[in-house]
């Protein structure tokens, strides 16, 4: 009966963010047209470039604008922004004198996010597909590298928003500053082909890296675990850790709201 309490507790929580994201409407349209916009450059930038047909070169842009770029600013931007709205519109006050738990309100936000994320992963393979892409490999392995992409955004987004952002202000500057230099040393907008070997051995203590390699991997029609188990092994540690550090962060923004 607690599981269950908790189940719809957590996607009341979900509901209300992903309704208020709706309503006010911009988010979801920037959502919508970024990835897109992602995916379309990087495909025609890669057919004039690369000597490849156009379906091929959308076929290699989807890892990099999906999880490199598209799942990058709205699961962990967007998990920092809805993090720093909560605080700023007073709703964890709320939460102590109702009777939600702070458990489901934290698995809440995460439910939102992963249905944005899941969303724009529809939406990117939708795309390229038009485009004349084929998809071939395992599906079960690349819902699991979009969720262990999803997880390891959203838990990073509780870690920033909890500990260092306390206006709406201070989103864009955290996103810039801790985000952009691991997406391009990650490959999302820069080839990892390009890359120095200096900068190839930094890559790979990068997430963004693993992630589109890890895509990548098992997006083509021999792709296995094995081929790709180094990425995935790393992706999945790293977001278990994270999301362990956010629901840290996240207890400890609580208590200290408490207080306050």
């Amino acid at each position: 009966m607690k599981v269950r309490g908790y189940g719809r507790e957590t996607l009341a929580v979900a509901q209300r963010i992903l309704r208020e994201l709706v309503r006010r409407g911009r988010s979801l349209l920037f959502w919508t047209l970024f990835p897109v916009t992602i995916l379309l450059l990087n495909g025609y930038l890669l057919t004039e470039s690369g000597n490849l047909s156009e379906a091929e070169a959308f076929e290699r842009c989807v890892p990099a604008s999906l999880v490199g770029a598209a799942l990058f600013f709205s699961c962990l931007g967007g998990s920092v922004s809805t993090v720093v709205a909560e605080r700023e519109q007073q709703t964890l006050k709320r939460l102590f004198i109702s009777p939600l738990s702070g458990t489901s309100y934290f698995l809440g936000i995460f439910l939102a996010h992963t249905y944005i994320g899941l969303g724009q992963a529809l939406l990117i393979y939708a795309t390229a597909s038009i485009m004349g892409a084929t998809f071939e490999g395992s599906p079960p392995l690349k819902l699991l590298v979009i969720l262990l992409s999803i997880a390891s955004y959203v838990g990073v987004g509780f870690i920033l928003g909890t500990q260092f952002a306390r206006r709406t202000e201070d989103v864009n500057a955290l996103v810039a500053t801790f985000g952009v230099p691991l997406l391009i040393l990650g490959g999302a907008f820069v080839p990892t082909q390009f890359f120095p070997d200096a900068l190839l051995n930094l890559a790979e203590f990068n997430p963004v890296f693993h992630m589109i390699e890890a895509l990548a991997g098992v997006s083509v029609a021999d792709g296995t675990p094995a081929e790709v188990g180094l990425h995935l092994r790393f992706l999945a540690g790293f977001a278990i850790a994270v999301v362990a550090g956010g629901w840290l962060a996240y207890r400890r923004m609580v208590r200290v709201e408490r207080r306050l």
